[in-house]
């Protein structure tokens, strides 16, 4: 109960610059060293050739679809235990959390017994072209295998975020990522197991960062406890979580449908297009995902606030954010622009090609990059108060609204350029379409605390 309280009083009372960044530096550091992970995964595997580095892209396609469950659980479940813990209400978001962590190990072993049943066509379906193939079926197999690990992972540290213990996720997120890097060359050159050797990396390290997880909960570092006397048969608590989940799963579920679209537009123009857009796509990630992280930061502050009625906190943490996030991605985007061709030529140096098409694709996403952080802003905060049907519509505008339309009719007018521009097109669009959305919710929420 003490420890309670004293999370209570730290998340409405802190200064909120302080409190956002003390909660934003260490999602930001996790969700960079996975990105980095994600980057050295495909360092490691260009060395391998032009296919190996589009099989790498094609199996990102199905990572994400992990992602999207593992983030629709955890999401979902942590900004409703945001709101319950803000509003005191302990035995609900103790359940809710039992309820998130059953449904993720159900839905992560459905997942890898489905995927591997059918793993050449998923493959296949997912873009692979014929030389492409054999790598890719080599790589997913065993994110597969260690796909219900990967999505209870996702989910434990969403909760841990949730109760404002970003410290915790972030050491669990790094000894696994931490150890891939690691392990990547020494599986793929000092092994010789090739593609093998890196999904066999990727799953150890996943296994080992899920085991320091459940390490903290059971040690009883957090508020959150998970025992078979919090596991509640009421339908209610799983439709609410999967309720507020669903603009993750919009998210995250279109980013694949997103990344599978692509991998079949760049097919149409070669290997080289696939591997110079699945390089793009890793270093952009890179970017982006600190940029979610900074929002996974703001977002329990947003929730525990609401909760407890605190809305001129919740104004203050949305200015920061978006103070913050648009100078930071502002002078990213910059850096990026200017260096696209010198990083392109860290990952493939030896093919013209890739370089030139994986230059262009930078430079154009790098230039849109300070639009980025209020689509994060908005999504974070409708999610987190709970507001889940109008979250999902907008984490669907960047990647659905927007982006399948694009890739599917611009390549027909401008070829290999509508591969390279659509994600900046969509991502501008986004930033449009959430300006009178944000300001209008900002001016309600400042006359309800004002009592208009």
């Amino acid at each position: 109960m003490q420890q309670n309280d004293a999370q209570y009083e730290k998340m409405i009372q802190t200064p909120i610059p302080r409190l956002v960044s003390s909660l934003a530096v260490p999602t930001m550091v996790s969700m960079l060293i996975t990105s980095i992970y994600n980057v050295a995964d495909t360092y490691f595997v260009s060395k391998l050739g032009t296919q190996a580095s589009g099989a790498v892209g094609i199996v990102f396609s199905l990572m994400a679809v992990i992602q999207a469950i593992g983030f629709t659980v955890g999401m979902g479940a942590g900004s409703t235990i945001s709101r319950l813990l803000g509003k005191k209400e302990d035995e609900k978001a103790q359940q809710t959390a039992n309820a998130a962590l059953l449904s993720s190990i159900i839905l992560g072993v459905g997942l890898g017994v489905l995927g591997i049943l059918f793993l050449e066509k998923l493959m296949i379906w997912m873009g692979a072209t014929e030389t492409i193939l054999p790598f890719a079926v080599d790589y997913a197999r065993y994110i597969l295998y260690a796909s219900p690990i990967m999505i209870v992972s996702f989910v434990l540290s969403n909760l841990l975020r949730a109760e404002g213990k970003t410290k915790l996720s972030m050491v669990g997120i790094l000894c696994g990522s931490v150890l891939n890097i690691a392990l990547d060359p020494l599986f793929i050159f000092v092994f010789r197991w090739g593609m093998q050797g890196a999904a066999a990396a990727t799953v150890i390290s996943q296994c080992i960062g899920c085991a320091v997880l459940i390490l903290f909960f059971w040690r009883k570092k957090t508020i959150i406890r998970f025992s078979f006397r919090y596991l509640s048969k009421e339908l209610s608590i799983y439709k609410t979580f999967f309720g507020n989940g669903m603009p993750s799963l919009f998210r995250q579920g279109l980013a694949s449908a997103a990344s599978v679209t692509l991998n079949h537009a760049a097919a149409y123009y070669g290997d080289a297009a696939v591997a110079a857009m699945s390089i793009v796509g890793k270093i952009f990630m890179m970017v982006y995902c600190v940029l979610i992280g900074f929002g996974q930061g703001y977002q329990p502050v947003v929730g525990y606030n609401y909760g407890a009625g605190e809305y001129a906190r919740v104004r203050a943490a949305y200015r920061f954010l978006m103070t913050a996030g648009t100078i930071g991605m502002s002078v990213i985007g910059a850096g990026l622009f200017c260096f696209a061709n010198v990083l392109m030529r860290q990952f493939v140096s030896d093919d013209g090609e890739v370089i030139e098409i994986g230059t262009h694709a930078l430079r154009m996403q790098s230039a849109v990059m300070p639009f980025l952080p209020l689509g994060i802003a908005c999504n974070m905060t409708f999610q987190a108060v709970g507001k889940s049907v109008k979250a999902a519509f907008l984490a669907s505008c960047r990647q659905g609204v927007f982006f399948l339309p694009l890739i599917f009719v611009l390549p027909r007018f401008l070829g290999i350029t509508a591969i390279e521009a659509s994600q900046p097109a969509a991502d501008l669009a986004t930033f449009l379409v959430c300006i009178p959305i944000m300001h209008g919710f900002m001016r309600r929420l400042c006359k309800t605390k004002t009592g208009d």
